[in-house]
């Protein structure tokens, strides 16, 4: 059976672009892009609360082959972020390969004719000789389970499904939770807000934000010399790695972190607030925050932050463990994004009918963060243990997609090695044990037995050294009934 397409990728964001994208440059163009969406953009299209923006500088948090000289400020906000994937795809011509209003909801690796049957939502099917999946870490919002949730009188919604149809002026709005993407939000909205609660579980470690427009001198520099932007890129990118080893585990005790704790001291003078905004684990276990206004905002006279944790939800608001009732007209769930599954309900078959969740059981993992045994010509980009918490996601998506396109140029269907896998997933799991991540807090980034399914223990160019070569030796070749086409 001839496959439709030799490559099928699972979403239009920063990754499925990427592959796309590098797909095109190699002269391939039996591609398609399936996005459930009618837009490309991937998390920055799907998070436009207010304030929104990246923690990584613009000139470092874009394709390594298409630099922006535009960037209006050192860290841009998402509407600039959007319209730079939008550019890029543009100028790129790429988008006669996506498939909009495509959403992938099972996968099922023909043994016979050694292809992957995709299904969509709508009733149809692709077939691929390789599936390429960028589904993202970030992209499935978690509700949280708090007893009578479903019976606040109020309008609810989560922080990345932000309703703007909903007028804040003058609202008492709850904010349950306090992370990345509160950092950003409750700034902007405590402005217009009437009253302002904010439900903290535990404080971050937050730097301050050096930010700054970049002037109109600058960017006619980037255009005229785009070694500059290159300079400027690798200059970022080295500061995070050198970053990386003050995050290591017990190098930096809370009382001997002074660029964060300044910054808490100099923005909130009160003792008890700066007390509940204290963290009492080490710098870096949870994602370090960067911030100039968040703190300020807690200051304001109509915004409370409540440390007490949540028991209840009445028709009326939220109640705290101490009885109190929080009345609002408004609640945002800031409570992040469910992590563990990186498949979220998609349904992936492979050899002998094996669903990837059942492969799983013991918890996600891939050689290299790309492939599963198991799933021959199954390729993940931004798969488990490939986050990082000190630099570009973008430079190990391009570094991912450089040895997906190797293992595509082998031109047969390959599985990785069970033992292989094992013995890396091992290696990586005894490497991350030596990280902050695997300090006293919890965290997004591991399970509640300890397990750190999302990151990477290493620098970001030891990744990219890793995946530098596709080892076929660590593969074996699967065998078809049917010829190849």
């Amino acid at each position: 059976m001839a496959a439709d397409v030799k490559v099928a990728i699972l979403g239009a964001g920063f990754a499925g672009l990427c592959m796309g994208l590098q797909l095109k440059a190699q002269g391939e163009s039996s591609f398609v892009i399936l996005e459930k969406a009618d837009r490309v953009g991937g998390t920055w299209r799907e998070n436009i609360y207010p304030g929104a923006g990246c923690d990584i500088p613009s000139h470092l948090y874009s394709y390594s082959f298409a630099p922006n000289p535009d960037w209006p400020e050192v860290y841009s906000a998402q509407p600039d972020i959007l319209a730079y994937i939008e550019g890029v795809v543009d100028r790129h011509e790429l988008g006669d390969h996506i498939r909009f209003g495509a959403e992938v909801t099972g996968a099922v690796w023909d043994e016979a004719a050694g292809c992957w049957t995709i299904d969509l939502a709508d009733g149809s099917s692709v077939t691929a000789q390789a599936f390429v999946t960028a589904w993202g870490q970030l992209n499935r919002p978690k509700a949280p389970p708090i007893e009578g949730r479903e019976s606040f009188a109020g309008r609810a919604f989560h922080s990345a499904q932000w309703d703007a149809s909903i007028d804040l002026a003058g609202k008492r709005v709850a904010v349950i939770g306090n992370g990345a993407s509160a950092i950003q939000f409750v700034p902007e909205i405590a402005k217009v807000a009437g009253r302002l609660t904010l439900f903290q579980r535990s404080p971050n470690w937050i730097v301050p934000r050096m930010n700054r427009p970049y002037t109109p001198e600058e960017k006619a520099q980037f255009r005229a010399r785009p070694e500059l932007m290159e300079k400027v890129r690798s200059e970022i990118f080295q500061m995070a790695e050198d970053r990386l080893i003050a995050k290591r585990n017990g190098t930096a005790p809370v009382e001997e972190v002074p660029i964060p704790l300044a910054h808490l001291n100099a923005q909130v003078a009160d003792p008890e607030l700066r007390a509940k905004l204290t963290p009492d684990y080490e710098v870096g276990c949870k994602r370090v925050l960067i911030s100039n206004d968040f703190y300020p905002a807690l200051t304001r006279p109509n915004v409370e932050l409540v440390t007490e944790a949540i028991t209840r939800m009445t028709p009326q608001g939220v109640v705290d463990q101490t009885g109190r009732l929080h009345e609002a007209d408004v609640v945002i769930y800031a409570t992040g994004f469910e992590t563990k599954s990186f498949a979220g309900e998609t349904a992936i078959h492979g050899v002998g009918g094996v669903t990837l969740a059942q492969a799983w059981k013991s918890g996600p993992e891939a050689y290299l963060g790309i492939s599963v045994s198991g799933f021959p010509n199954l390729f993940m980009l931004y798969g488990p243990n490939t986050n990082l918490g000190h630099n570009s996601i973008i430079y190990m998506i391009e570094a991912q997609v450089g040895y997906v396109l190797q293992a595509l140029a082998q031109d047969r269907p390959v599985s990785v090695n069970s033992d292989v896998q094992a013995a890396y997933n091992d290696k990586i799991q005894a490497e991350l044990a030596h990280t902050p991540w695997a300090g006293t807090c919890t965290s997004w980034y591991k399970t509640p037995e300890g397990k750190i399914l999302n990151n990477w223990p290493g620098s970001a160019q030891a990744y990219a050294q890793a995946v530098a070569g596709f080892d076929a030796e660590a593969y074996e070749v699967v065998r078809t009934t049917e010829p190849a086409e």
